[in-house]
């Protein structure tokens, strides 16, 4: 069910100043809009889906365990074959791995960021926190070169709220020096397929049909209550927030009901499950870029919605019992249909978390944060599925041969996309990255 929320005010019939101030500040922050985009370029991928693991899951026991390792090492579950010649998995993933043809495995990864804050800046962005501004989303990057496109932005992160931890959030989850005009529309979806434009909250019993008499009020407002803390071009924003709330077709693309109940279930009926199913739509009408996360908070101690992937306690309970088969199940289903619907070859998709965990289980029988080696997979959009590129050493704990850097990452995502080294300059991102050439 579609539920576009509700935007809190005193009154019903009008809007107070503060209310209004408070939808200002929103909505621009939102819609990635302010100044002018260049020309969409030519590339392979029309889309791309990023799915981030936020927490950091462990690849021992997911897509690099070692069996063959010490038991304080390898954990307690079996491995699997995979169709790659000579690559497993772990027995959590079995979906994923008779899948492994229509992806491409990455094994070196590592990074320099310990913690999820500021690891998870690195893995949005390919810098650090430091210096501010922080550097742009990867999303935020393919943002501006794409531009809007008909009434739906092109960079939604589907989250129920800003990417955070116990402590604050990821710095590098928007525009950064590209500016808060390239910043995520945040979107929020439940395991029963609510979405929830937070973004885009309206007044209490406003709904799509009364907006364009609203307006007639906005317009009569005084000057210093329209300008927004960014500065941006007021009228332009505002009326692309109407335009998305007001086109049929922009808002039918969140609405899951419009899905065969056989897809919504092969999906699950899991948060990061219609999550992903909701990616697959938004892609499918034309959205330049998605961040699929799962979860909100990397913490596996909240109850009440689904953990993270920070698993410092229970790790091997939790992945076994929610985090795998929920991945597996929903990952595999997004791949699927993204072959069925004809959409792999214009989508790229790249899953991955910001850093990897401990190869020796602690003595909390669990593993702790590991920035030194960690495991991406990437599909359609230009790649050649199938490729396995580089390994780890016999416990897990180094990469051998040539590291991968987040930079790479956005580097080869924005590539993909159709953003070159020229049109990369330009922007002033990316600055120093490398593409990924094994993946081509």
């Amino acid at each position: 069910m579609l539920d576009i929320g509700s935007f809190r005010a005193r009154t019903c019939s009008g809007i107070n100043r503060r209310s209004f101030l408070q939808l200002a500040g929103s909505v621009p922050l939102a819609l990635g809009l302010g100044g002018a985009a260049s020309a969409a370029p030519s590339g392979r991928a029309k889309s791309v889906i990023f799915v981030f693991l936020w927490g950091a899951p462990s690849h021992l026991d997911t897509c690099d365990p070692k069996p063959d390792a010490p038991a304080e090492y390898r954990g307690p579950f079996g491995v699997i074959p995979t169709r790659t010649p000579g690559v497993h998995f772990t027995e959590l993933l079995p979906r994923m791995a008779a899948r492994s043809d229509r992806f491409s495995l990455i094994r070196t990864h590592a990074t320099t960021a310990p913690g999820h804050p500021d690891g998870g800046t690195v893995a949005l962005t390919g810098f650090p926190e430091l210096p501010v501004p922080v550097q742009p989303n990867f999303g935020s990057i393919v943002a501006k070169a794409r531009g809007n496109r008909g009434n739906l932005p092109p960079f939604l992160s589907i989250t129920s709220g800003m990417l955070a931890d116990a402590s604050r959030r990821i710095e590098g989850y928007g525009g950064g020096t590209l500016s808060q005009s390239h910043d995520p529309v945040l979107v929020g979806c439940s395991a029963s397929g609510e979405v929830k434009l937070s973004s885009l909250q309206l007044l209490d019993q406003l709904n799509p049909l009364r907006i364009q008499d609203r307006r007639q009020l906005l317009s009569q407002l005084d000057t210093a209550a329209r300008r927004s803390e960014q500065q941006l071009d007021w009228s332009r924003t505002m009326n692309s927030g109407y335009e998305l709330l007001l086109d049929p077709a922009a808002r039918q693309a969140f609405d899951l009901t419009r899905e065969p109940d056989k897809t919504r279930a092969r999906y699950s009926y899991t948060t990061f499950g219609q999550s992903s199913l909701l990616a697959r739509r938004l892609v499918q009408a034309g959205v330049p870029y998605v961040q699929l996360n799962y979860s909100r908070h990397p913490e596996a101690i909240n109850p009440g919605f689904e953990l993270g992937w920070d698993t410092h306690i229970y790790n091997f309970e939790f992945l076994q019992d929610q985090h795998c088969p929920t991945l597996d199940r929903a990952f595999s289903a997004l791949l699927d249909d993204l072959y069925d619907h004809g959409l792999i070859n214009d989508t790229l998709v790249v899953m991955m978390g910001e850093f990897g965990r401990t190869p020796k289980i602690t003595p909390n029988a669990a593993r702790d944060h590991w920035p030194p080696c960690y495991f991406s997979i990437w599909a359609g959009g230009g790649v050649q599925p199938g490729r396995v590129i580089g390994t780890s050493d016999k416990l897990g704990e180094s990469p051998l041969g040539d590291l991968v850097s987040p930079l790479m990452v956005g580097t080869t995502i924005a590539q993909l996309a159709g953003i070159d080294t020229q049109a990369r300059a330009e922007m002033n991102v990316l600055s120093g990255g490398r593409v990924i050439d094994a993946l081509l």
